[in-house]
């Protein structure tokens, strides 16, 4: 048996640690050159990394546990916010000295903050040979064939057509339980404080019968959960004849919704296929835009118990004159009407979580209560919260002061997120005394002795270890909660 390895993914708890990213198990190979990854950034950049992985692997390439012993690094960028670029090149210090080391080591820089400097990166940061943007990893075993040479290498072209939907990704530090699912790529959203438009290229989608092969792979091998990712999910739209429905009996009966001549897939119709394919294998998403999230969707996600009850909807602010400002092509109120139509179609108990800027140009004292005052009537579960970070070449930074002081935007921030607190909290408190069927994800990471999953809404579940092992299904009591974590004994309901 072939022994998939693993490679290097920081998760969002590792970000703050980049100076020891976690390592992972050697691949046994002979005479192979040697290749190790690190990831920042968003869930799509870790999809992104298992993409390149197997083009990689498909070069001739192995990897290994640690840079030290790499022929080949790569860091798969983020862009979107200053201190995640400023990370990056602090990582890229430490490669400089380990490159006196080993000349001939080649380093590359993947992804976002590739896309975003392009050739500038290669006279900003002398030790990088290799710049690649998103839609580029193919052309990636011959960057390095042009770097091995002794020249600087180079593509940051963005694709109207590539998804990759052919490549079948490496599962990169995985569980074996969980995984993602890149079901579109790009954004046509011009949010204007937002760098994905100009880094990831426009909006398209994949084909879904690609998507449900993978999902039904995933689950034949043991994997219990998929998410399936996209810059914004809702704007998934496939029209084709490219594949025949009758690729998948999955595919023939989830594609009742869609018209018999030339089928339309919308995103609540992809749900339905990937949902279908087994009851036990569970369906995420992420993430919803405001604007294009549908009844559809919802009433999908209530019809099928497999389908999480959790929704990423990202707010961004509360106050309607700075979403205009941001572009965000909806205002409170429709935001709010929003999220009446989830709890309306799936109930109280829907988790919903949101990102929140604090201190975007001009907001006013009484527009940051706004933002409050927005987290108050949704009692959000989860919360990604920054302050503001002009990014060059946005619309932002091309038409609007970025005027708020920095000690205001924290302050501000600091506010955001003890509300937040507070209402984590509160929501994980109704869940005590509940049964929540959990899937188990491995063991709890302060005690061998305690095993921890998720729950439908995303909430992290610990409890006693007893017999039961990573892969199934529980179901939980719940005894106890922090704001981050869910406790409890699992019952025999």
């Amino acid at each position: 048996m072939t022994l998939i390895p693993e490679l290097t993914i920081l998760q969002p708890a590792d970000k703050e640690q980049i100076d020891l990213p976690r390592t992972s198990e050697d691949e046994l190979a002979v005479g192979k050159k040697r290749l190790y990854i690190e990831s920042y950034g968003c869930q799509m950049n870790f999809a992104d990394s298992e993409i390149v992985a197997a083009v990689m692997r498909n070069a001739g390439f192995a990897t290994t546990s640690t840079a030290e012993d790499a022929d080949v690094i790569f860091l798969n960028t983020c862009a979107i916010r200053d201190n995640a670029e400023q990370k990056v090149r602090h990582r890229l210090k430490h490669l400089t000295g380990l490159k006196r080391q080993k000349p001939e080591l080649l380093v590359g820089m993947l992804g976002c903050m590739a896309e975003r400097l392009k050739v500038k990166l290669l006279e900003e940061e002398k030790v990088v040979d290799i710049v690649a943007g998103p839609d580029a990893y193919r052309d990636i075993p011959k960057l390095v064939e042009e770097a091995e040479s002794g020249q600087k290498a180079v593509n940051v072209f963005l694709s109207r057509e590539e998804t990759y939907a052919d490549i079948s990704p490496i599962r990169l530090n995985s569980n074996g339980v969980t995984a993602f699912v890149s079901i579109m790529r790009g954004c046509d959203n011009m949010c204007s404080f937002c760098v994905v438009p100009f880094t990831r290229g426009r909006e398209r989608s994949r084909d879904p019968y690609s998507i449900v092969r993978e999902a039904q792979d995933l689950f034949d091998r043991g994997y219990r959960e998929v998410t399936l990712l996209g810059q914004n999910v809702d704007s998934y739209k496939w029209k084709g004849t490219e594949g025949t429905v009758q690729e998948t009996e999955n595919a023939v009966e989830a594609h009742s919704h869609a018209p018999s001549t030339e089928p339309i897939t919308t995103f609540a119709n992809l749900l339905e296929m990937v949902a279908l394919i087994h009851h036990d294998l569970r369906v995420r998403f992420s993430t919803s835009h405001p604007k294009d999230i549908t009844d559809d969707v919802l009433h999908t996600m209530a019809q099928y118990e497999n389908i999480c009850n959790y929704i990423h909807l990202p707010a961004q602010s509360g106050n309607s004159r700075v979403l205009k400002l941001m572009n965000r092509t909806y205002d409170r109120p429709w935001y709010i009407g929003k999220i009446d139509r989830i709890r309306e179609i799936l109930g109280e108990d829907c988790g919903i979580s949101t990102d929140m800027i604090s201190g975007f140009c001009t907001e006013t004292e009484e527009e940051h209560q706004e933002s409050l005052s927005l987290m108050d009537y949704v009692r959000y579960d989860y919360a990604y919260m920054f302050a503001y970070s002009e990014r060059p070449g946005t619309l932002a930074a091309k038409k609007y002061a970025d005027d708020i002081p920095e000690d205001v935007k924290k302050r501000r921030l600091n506010e955001i997120i003890a509300r937040q607190l507070a209402h984590s909290s509160e929501r994980n408190q109704r869940h005590i005394g509940q049964v929540q069927r959990v899937l188990i994800e491995g063991t709890s990471k302060r005690s061998e002795d305690f095993l921890c999953g998720r729950n439908d809404q995303n909430k992290m579940v610990v409890f006693p270890k007893g017999n039961h092992t990573k892969g199934q299904y529980v179901n939980v009591l719940v005894t106890e909660c922090t704001s981050a974590t869910l406790r409890g004994e699992v019952v025999n309901e």
